[in-house]
């Protein structure tokens, strides 16, 4: 097992340990048990915390054994952020979003076999403790000096706004957390982002006060930033979740696929689970092909694979392809379709108008004018059909699903426009 410390080291994703040596002795002597927490923030992982459930994987996979926890009782006050204070949830609401993100992480692990995965949920040991009882046998044990010198705290002391006890306490809970997972799954490995290296030595310092000679480690990995210096994770119009209601497959699939080039090589090493010579090869083919984005393809098909299924996967590379006239947009069903269409410019009308003011409606031609010419040449399409008569009103019976057209201008510049009732 120890050559996974090699494996996360070439995939970039081994940010930092408590004693590397001396994890690598762990692993050696086998079986190690781990774990990493999500919080229930919201109703949905992003993109973001798919390096950490991914990374769960690959341990498992080298044979560790996981515990994935889901923070009830976290998630109900909230890692500080550097900004702002969170807002608070209701227990109800965090509840819920608890069998969510429980529903989430499932299918990434193995519930079987001599290291099968274990969920979690800290409100187990919380739910019952007192306020007393907690600073008597957990508050006790932490030092306020070493508290401040934490980046988040740090940055909000600096602010106007300050922070509360309430978000100052959260490293408390979650050190207690690694010490209950200690006691009661014999846990020695906290793995995290490396934004979280506070937390994760409060559990060991907490740990080596409470239970000597306890041999513990943290592990946490980089965190991920675009080459552009954005957040990763997030797309024009937000964050990237895994829930499909939230940001459907096609979406999903459509943010690997725009991949940086200069991101691409990264984003692979530490998502995918090709081997190195796939893995080798496809940079090569970014480096020597880059317009045929062979790596985004690859790593788009992999994780919406992944976390939508292979079916959904499948629908949407069809959808994909039948937009910009690869294939039947007629043989696309209706959610997939309307999915697809919901990420590119759309109109909704009445009545079907003749195509040129269709194409200024939906913003593919600046005037009639420029649309008339764009037929002219032949770069207009309604439904992958190229346009001969502008002034002709498309027929309802050409509606995709009796709703959409899908007009194109060349061969990228895609629009929807959407029949409703009056």
């Amino acid at each position: 097992m120890t050559d996974i410390v090699d494996e996360l080291k070439w995939r970039g994703l081994f940010a930092q340990s408590t004693d590397e040596d001396a994890l690598r002795k762990a692993l050696a002597d086998g079986p190690v048990t781990f774990y990493c927490g999500f919080d229930p923030t919201a109703a949905s992982l992003h993109v973001g915390h798919l390096v950490q459930v991914l990374t769960m994987r690959r341990l498992q996979l080298a044979g560790l054994k996981p515990l994935a926890l889901v923070g009830g009782a976290t998630g109900q006050i909230g890692d500080p952020r550097p900004t702002a204070e969170r807002t608070l949830n209701d227990p109800e609401t965090i509840a819920a979003w608890v069998d969510r993100l429980r529903g989430q992480i499932e299918p990434f692990l193995t519930f079987e076999g001599p290291n099968a995965a274990t969920m979690v949920n800290n409100l187990d040991w919380t739910a019952g403790l007192s306020a007393i009882e907690f600073l008597r046998d957990i508050g006790k044990h932490f030092r306020v000096n070493k508290m401040l010198t934490k980046d988040s705290v740090a940055r909000r002391l600096e602010s106007q706004e300050g922070i509360s006890y309430t978000e100052f306490s959260y490293q408390l809970l979650q050190g207690m957390d690694f010490l209950e997972l200690y006691r009661r799954h014999g846990c020695t490995l906290q793995q995290g982002g490396s934004d979280q290296w506070g937390n994760l030595t409060a559990g060991i310092d907490l740990i080596h006060r409470l239970e000597p000679g306890a041999q513990v480690h943290a592990l946490a990995t980089p965190l991920m930033v675009k080459a552009d210096g954005t957040k990763f994770g997030k797309s024009e119009s937000g964050a990237v979740w895994l829930d499909p209601e939230m940001t459907t497959p096609y979406a999903f699939y459509q943010f690997w696929l725009n991949v940086d080039d200069r991101d691409i090589s990264t984003y692979m090493r530490i998502l995918s689970f090709k081997s190195r010579e796939e893995l080798q090869e496809l940079e090569q083919l970014t480096q020597e092909r880059p317009q045929a984005r062979s790596a985004q393809r690859a790593l788009a098909e992999e994780l919406t694979t992944l976390v939508h299924g292979g079916a959904q996967c499948a629908a949407v590379i069809a959808a994909s392809k039948a937009l910009f006239g690869q294939g039947d947009l007629a043989e696309l069903d209706e959610p997939t379709l309307g999915a697809a269409l919901s990420e590119v410019p759309h109109a909704r009308v009445t009545e079907l108008g003749p195509v040129v003011d269709l194409l200024v409606e939906v913003g593919l031609s600046a005037s009639k004018s420029a649309a008339r010419r764009t037929v002219k040449e032949g770069g207009a399409y309604v439904n992958n059909a190229k346009v001969t008569d502008g002034e002709a009103a498309p027929a309802r019976e050409e509606l995709l699903h009796g709703r959409w057209l899908v007009l194109r201008r060349g061969k990228k510049n895609l629009a929807a426009v959407e029949v409703t009732a009056g």
